[in-house]
């Protein structure tokens, strides 16, 4: 039709070597992913391989009986060796010696020497016990005869007299409530023979003056050893003491203040006291108590 029409072979071999090159890219792209697959199992079947190796037990060679025998001889010879080359010291042996009754024996610088001992107050024996047993009765008419025989001035004072006063001033404190319970006990009877033996002496002219050193000695032990927190003054005041009461009682409180504690203190203390107490007992008498 009056077109010219033209084919290039060169744009045709482009094409297709081209489309050749794009095929065989394909299938190097296969090959390598086939290739990197097949390098990667590989690799892990390696690592499980080894690690089965290594988890196998090793198992030593046991030495020959010959060469265990050597090797224990060879030990015991080395010890034997550091024991010769230690320097040797005498052993010390201890001396038989019979201790004296107021010595000890101490080792010092490996000679035995000698110590005294110092004297103590204290004895580490126990004394013998001593039982001794009285009612309350005879110890207050122990009590009574002991001021008898102390004031021997008072022709006319019996041991009754004094145990009345005792008696009724603790009676009194019970009827006026001051006190729950009765203070006369062996115990409190001692106490008071403590204290009139230092406050009561044989200068004493008539009873009432007795009564009323008495009854001063009566209320330093009911407020030493009484139940309750107070006492009343009145049952132990009398026209004969009321004047010199509080000075008789700063006077016992000074010179017997020791021996009130160690009274409590003390049970051998105690006992000398009771024991004493009792002693003062009119042998011609009979036994009373009530």
């Amino acid at each position: 039709m009056g077109t010219v029409l033209s084919i290039s072979p060169a744009s045709k071999k482009v094409s297709i070597m081209d489309a050749e090159a794009a095929g065989d890219g394909l299938k190097n792209d296969k090959s390598l992913k086939r290739h990197s697959m097949f390098v990667s199992l590989s690799w892990k079947k390696l690592v499980a391989n080894s690690a089965k190796k290594s988890a196998k037990k090793v198992t030593p060679t046991p030495l020959p009986a010959s060469q265990v025998a050597h090797l224990n001889s060879e030990n015991i010879r080395k010890t034997h060796q550091t024991e010769e080359n230690k320097p040797k010291a005498p052993i010390p042996v201890p001396v038989p010696t019979v201790p004296t009754q107021n010595s000890d024996s101490v080792v010092q610088n490996g000679r035995l020497a000698t110590v005294q001992k110092q004297p103590s107050n204290f004895s580490l024996v126990s004394p013998r016990r001593i039982v001794i047993q009285a009612s309350t009765g005879e110890l207050l008419r122990c009590l009574g005869d002991f001021l008898c025989r102390r004031c021997y001035k008072l022709k006319e004072l019996n041991s009754g007299d004094v145990v009345l006063w005792f008696r009724n001033i603790d009676r009194t404190l019970l009827v006026q409530g001051w006190q729950d319970i009765g203070f006369i006990t062996p115990a409190n009877v001692v106490f008071v023979y403590l204290l009139c033996q230092d406050a009561i002496t044989e200068s004493v002219n008539s009873a009432v003056e007795l009564q009323g050193t008495f009854q001063t000695c009566l209320y330093l032990a009911y407020s030493y050893m009484g139940n309750e927190i107070s006492y009343p003054l009145k049952p132990f005041i009398t026209e004969s003491n009321k004047d010199v009461f509080w000075e008789t009682s700063l006077l016992i409180i000074n010179r017997l203040s020791t021996k009130m504690l160690q009274l409590n203190a003390d049970p051998h203390f105690f006992t000398e006291v009771f024991q004493d107490l009792k002693n003062q007992r009119d042998s011609s008498e009979s036994s009373l108590d009530r």
